[in-house]
């Protein structure tokens, strides 16, 4: 789960991180009261949406007068913000964060996160700060500092100094720079978050390390242990199909191709996918019912499969272990003739009650395309879609 910048650094706050002071906004006249509460020279008006390069896309505008708040809140507000991580579309804005300006003399990067191959909890830091850390590791990867933390003994003062000679600070540079990343640490910990990036991380002119932005993101499987944090959620920053499948316990990711799929494991259903893509078609989305779903699940898997208006055919690929196929039947054609089917639909079948599910589907009266194995249903799927729009 991701949650917005201000949300991030008022969780950080509660963990001593160091971050400006700032108010969150609704509306223009908010963000005018919150910039008067703020006392000035400068504030900095923030667009707040889950996605990395604001700045670029006029998201992010440091002015000097209250009036300048309001005019860019005014901007702001509604618009659609176009950045590399939100794609053409954009995403609308509908809340603000209005900053104190920082009197900056350096930016820096810093993030922690698992790393699944050391299985420990790992720093990256770099000196090149308000960049994409990816593109900074493509053609600059000796500037990205790697720390990892082991869990037995958890963050010790070795490793903040490490990070803070890298990051070439000194003197009371370094004092704070390791209380930052201590309390980032445990921030990180407490809470079960799967990331926290602070990018950039600046370096005062008091000597003073502190979060300019931050974003954090959380593990799903951990949520019922932080209400808190779970009550965060904006579902107005996702996509409307990923939402409603959070809901049904769906993993659902949308994609750009035109055949949708829905598979019952996360590895059988990255092998679909790129069978699909063999047979010269392209996947519409990545949805896995999982072991143990209902007949209501998977007719919500298909009323969100089939409500995405680029679909043109689609393909269920079944194992049935702890799912029996016959459940997945039952569930196929319940949901086939509430939507109203109108695209090719082909299913492949095995496990558990495979025959009981076949009789149910042929008997169906549904014009259902059977397949044997995985190739010979992604083959089918395709063909079947390629006719179809050429009809």
């Amino acid at each position: 789960m991701n949650i917005h910048e201000y949300q991030a650094k008022e969780l950080l706050k509660k963990y001593n991180v160091a971050v400006p002071q700032g108010i969150p906004a609704l509306s223009v006249e908010e963000a005018g009261k919150a910039a008067e509460r703020l006392g000035g020279p400068v504030w900095v008006v923030k667009a707040q949406i889950h996605a990395g390069g604001r700045g670029k896309g006029g998201g992010v505008k440091v002015v000097k007068l209250v009036a300048d708040v309001k005019k860019e809140a005014q901007r702001m507000i509604g618009m659609r913000l176009v950045t590399h991580q939100t794609g053409p579309e954009g995403q609308k804005v509908r809340r603000l964060y209005i900053e104190q300006g920082v009197d900056i003399a350096k930016e820096l990067y810093l993030s922690v996160l698992l790393d699944r191959a050391t299985g420990r909890v790992t720093f990256m830091a770099s000196t090149e700060g308000g960049m994409d850390i990816e593109e900074v590791a493509h053609k600059t990867p000796e500037k990205i500092i790697r720390v990892s933390v082991d869990p037995a003994t958890g963050m010790q003062p070795f490793h903040a100094r490490k990070l803070a000679f890298g990051l070439g600070l000194t003197g009371e540079a370094i004092k704070s720079a390791a209380k930052f990343m201590t309390s980032m640490y445990k921030a990180f910990t407490d809470l079960d978050a799967s990331l926290v990036e602070i990018n950039p991380l600046v370096l005062t002119k008091g000597n003073e390390i502190i979060a300019l932005d931050a974003k954090m993101n959380f593990d799903d499987n951990a949520l019922f242990r932080h209400p808190d944090v779970a009550a965060l959620r904006d579902e107005d920053e996702e996509d409307e199909k990923e939402r409603i499948a959070k809901d049904h316990e769906l993993s659902y990711v949308a994609l750009d191709g035109d055949i949708g799929c829905m598979v019952n494991g996360a590895g059988l259903a990255m092998a679909t996918m790129d069978i699909i893509k063999l047979y010269g078609g392209r996947p519409a989305n990545f949805l896995d019912v999982g072991g143990g779903a209902t007949t209501e699940r998977v007719m919500a898997a298909f009323k969100i499969i089939l409500s995405d208006k680029n679909v043109k055919g689609v393909l269920v690929n079944i194992f049935g272990g702890i799912m029996k196929c016959d459940i997945i039947a039952e569930g196929i054609i319940a949901a086939a003739k509430e939507v109203k089917l109108s695209v090719p639909l082909v299913v492949r079948l095995e496990g558990t009650n495979v025959d009981k599910g076949k009789r149910i589907l042929a008997g169906s009266g549904l014009p259902i395309i059977a397949a044997d194995n995985l190739g010979d249903a992604a083959q089918k799927v395709v063909n079947a879609t390629k006719k179809a729009q050429a009809a």
